[in-house]
């Protein structure tokens, strides 16, 4: 009798819009318990890498983050945001997900759609039960789907308050105000571990 019910779970799991997320999940709970072990943060960065790129459209996230000024940015400005950015977002997710206490990840089978893109949601559940809901905003890139968006709590974009944060680090044709902040974050994030 419970077959009939297990069978849509299974085919949402395997979904491609799932696979990202998916492998983001197992690979924020590997690098938790790769903290726990007393591995460095240079080697839970170098753990997360990978799966982060794959897993996200870094680049279309941080042209969206900086909205309209991105198109002024001049190229090779644009060249260290993009490795910047990259580094920043694996050193953040690193530093939030440093120590496994039990913690895990429970998918929603349901994806919904909103136009082109598809969202699926997830559960996080940390210590002493509290749990946070992620929804993540997947849309096909190079035949792919890939990871544009971060909700929190289904409801806060990580896009739209990163938005926020850099509008005033750009100026029309120079964000050396954002390289500069940026820099300083991946510092600060890897206690100076991650230089490049």
């Amino acid at each position: 009798m419970a077959l009939p019910f297990a069978l849509p779970a299974a085919r949402a799991a395997a979904a491609p819009e799932t696979q990202p997320v998916n492998a983001l999940d197992d690979a924020l709970i590997a690098t938790m318990k790769a903290g726990s072990a007393g591995k460095t943060f240079s080697a839970r960065y170098a753990m997360l890498k990978p799966v982060i790129e794959k897993s996200f459209d870094l680049r279309l996230i941080l042209q969206n983050s900086a909205g309209l000024l991105w198109s002024q940015i001049p190229a090779a400005q644009k060249t260290e945001l993009e490795k910047l950015f990259r580094q920043y977002t694996v050193a953040t997710y690193v530093s939030n997900f440093n120590a496994y206490a039990g913690q895990h990840f429970t998918t929603n089978p349901d994806i919904r759609r909103t136009g082109n893109a598809r969202v699926v949601s997830t559960t996080f559940e940390g210590n002493g039960g509290k749990k946070v809901e992620l929804a993540y905003v997947m849309r096909q890139s190079g035949g792919v789907w890939k990871i544009t968006d971060v909700l929190f709590d289904g409801t806060i974009s990580k896009v739209a308050t990163q938005r926020s944060d850099f509008s005033g680090l750009i100026e029309p044709g120079n964000a050396s105000r954002l390289i500069d902040a940026l820099k300083a974050k991946v510092a600060s994030l890897s206690g100076g571990a991650i230089k490049d």
